[in-house]
């Protein structure tokens, strides 16, 4: 049995998962709303990593526009060998031990990128400032400055050349940064009032989907549902993805995670039904949505 959602004053179609320069997109939060705007997107969320800087330009830009924003957040995990992004939707920023687990992600995101820049630079011409140049003001900085960076100094071609070669693990240069497990995540979400969605859970490679139980054991913590719309998601996963939401109950959603010119995902490629975003929207209490 599906569960029913109130009536909210949004509007379709939706995208849930869009990136802006305060931490590695390429635009300002505004001009995000607006390239969705653009695309014919009338619901949005804005994602960035670790951070919620980006909120208040958001939120006045979508109202400008007509449109409704979910206010989230893309926060960084780790199981086993494997980097887990766990969407946040509608949480409370000022919870205190969210609010104290962000400021640790991005302080050793910090570190890390300094210590990825210090061996880069043993071998290439690139300099922590150079980083700094690429990265916008209060942006979470990662590896996606770095690779701006190169490309800045003519190292590389574009973020793709960049990660594929410099920035590739087998080069020696990566390490990684703090993050917690994803048990850890989806409680301090659920916590501070937030409806946590697995990001993009079933890319192929090193990152592979999870195992089911481990899954089964998130939504046992809280985990609202899965992002199975994106263009990383292996068919074979979203097929056992979809049977889990399913027999679960679970919110899907299916989005972009644009970057503006740094990644050629486009808002809107992939998008979230009404009811499912009225579902978010019922079960969010940390913060509230953003109506025009």
């Amino acid at each position: 049995m599906g569960t029913t959602a109130r009536a909210h004053p949004f509007s379709g179609p939706s995208d849930l998962h869009l990136h802006s320069l305060r931490s590695d997109g390429t635009e300002p939060p505004a001009a995000v709303v607006q390239a969705a705007h653009r695309h014919g997107l009338r619901t949005i969320a804005l994602t960035d990593h670790d951070t919620t800087a980006g909120w208040a330009e958001a939120a006045e830009a979508t109202a400008s526009l007509g449109m409704t924003l979910l206010p989230g957040m893309e926060l960084s995990a780790r199981h086993e060998w494997r980097t887990v992004h766990l969407l946040a939707y509608l949480f409370d920023p000022d919870h205190p031990r969210l609010r104290a687990e962000m400021e640790r992600i991005r302080e050793d995101r910090v570190g890390r990128a300094e210590r990825i820049v210090r061996s880069i630079s043993r071998e290439h011409d690139l300099t922590w400032d150079d980083v700094l140049a690429q990265t916008g003001v209060g942006a979470t900085v990662g590896r996606p400055h770095i690779a701006d960076a190169l490309v800045a100094r003519g190292l590389a071609a574009d973020r793709a050349e960049a990660f594929a070669g410099i920035l590739h693990p087998s080069q020696g240069h990566f390490t990684p940064h703090y993050a917690p497990d994803p048990f850890t995540a989806v409680s301090l979400v659920v916590a501070a009032g937030g409806v946590p969605i697995l990001a993009h859970p079933s890319p192929s490679g090193r990152e592979r989907m999870m195992a089911p139980a481990v899954l089964r054991e998130l939504v046992a913590r809280g985990l609202a549902g899965f992002e199975i719309g994106h263009r990383e998601n292996t068919a074979d996963g979203k097929r056992a993805l979809r049977a889990l939401a399913g027999e679960l109950d679970l919110i899907v959603t299916g989005s972009s995670d644009y970057h503006g010119l740094g990644k050629p995902n486009l808002p809107g490629e992939h998008t979230t039904a009404d009811d499912m975003v009225a579902r978010i929207i019922d079960r969010g209490s940390g913060t509230a949505p953003v109506y025009a």
